[in-house]
């Protein structure tokens, strides 16, 4: 069996319109990052009101879904090295209960954000043995826990390049690994400087590590420095090679979409400008018609199980 889920904030903050989203794709699951209940502002599911998470427990629930994943702001790409440790263990310790209360298996968390110099240049010293300390007692607080914690190739130390990943994963024994398809796209390689990292090669040398999976896709626009994110098997993210790949490999684990068609979540923009309402039709509709492409293409693929 294939198993789907998304990262639901992309179709929309609001509770219920993530379960919306996710009931029209006929899918079970959602990847929970932020969230907004009545009454209360929006919010990552670890940081929201004690009375916020209550309800989406209970609505959650209500609509026979479960939550597989939380996408935590976990030493995410906001997130510096050199902010105190404290700071980030309180978000662990506010999402250990929550998942358990929710029965989340994954936790996906980053190696903190690059240090940059002030011409927004990689400094030569990015304090790699704090990474993988702080990084060694984040994953052990969730095997205590028995959660799985899944580390992200973004904007951050284990994301700038094959060999910055394969350093994370020798410095914390054990992490196993999320890998988005489409991140290397717009990341530059820092083993290959002036160049973009190879989705295909960066998903190769984690391969060992995989246990979760974001869909997303895009090409590179060099005079923006920015990804263009298009359906998924539209752009350079090698999408269906790799699902492929996974499912011969006997990956059993989920395919999970991050659009980024209709909203960038780390971007200062948003949705296309114009009505609100028309704004949030399009970002649920730009979600629903992701999900639906991606089982078409899935379903396309060479001996694809239903």
């Amino acid at each position: 069996m294939i198993h789907y889920t998304g990262i639901a904030d992309e179709a929309g903050n609001a509770l219920a319109t993530q379960i919306r989203a996710t009931r029209e794709l006929g899918w079970k699951h959602i990847e929970m990052r932020n969230v907004e209940v009545p009454g209360f502002p929006n919010g990552n599911v670890h940081d929201i009101p004690e009375a916020a998470f209550e309800q989406v427990v209970s609505e959650v629930a209500d609509a026979g879904l479960s939550i597989v994943a939380f996408g935590s702001s976990i030493g995410n790409w906001a997130s510096q090295i050199t902010d105190p440790f404290e700071t980030t263990m309180e978000r662990v310790e506010r999402a250990i209960p929550r998942m358990q209360r929710l029965g989340t298996k994954f936790v996906r968390v980053m190696s903190y954000a690059v240090l940059k110099d002030e011409a927004g240049q990689d400094l030569p010293d990015q304090l790699e043995g704090e990474r993988f300390r702080r990084l060694r007692e984040i994953k052990a607080r969730f095997d205590d826990a028995g959660l799985t914690l899944v580390h992200e190739n973004c904007m951050n130390y284990g994301g700038m390049s094959i060999s910055h990943a394969l350093k994370t994963l020798e410095g914390v024994p054990g992490m196993r690994w999320v890998f988005d398809t489409c991140n290397p796209i717009f990341n530059e390689d820092r083993d290959h400087p002036g160049h973009q990292q190879d989705p295909w090669a960066f998903y190769q040398a984690v391969k060992p590590a995989i246990s979760h999976i974001h869909i997303k896709d895009g090409t590179y626009d060099a005079a923006k420095k920015d990804c263009h994110y298009t359906l998924p098997g539209e752009g350079d993210g090698a999408v269906a090679r790799i699902i492929s790949d996974a499912i011969t490999s006997g990956y059993d684990g989920f395919f999970s979409i991050e659009p980024h068609t209709a909203v960038v979540f780390h971007s200062a923009g948003g949705p296309a400008t114009g009505d609100p309402s028309a704004r949030a039709a399009e970002q649920y509709q730009s979600y629903v018609d992701y999900g639906r492409a991606l089982e078409k293409l899935v379903a396309a693929l060479p001996g694809t199980p239903a």
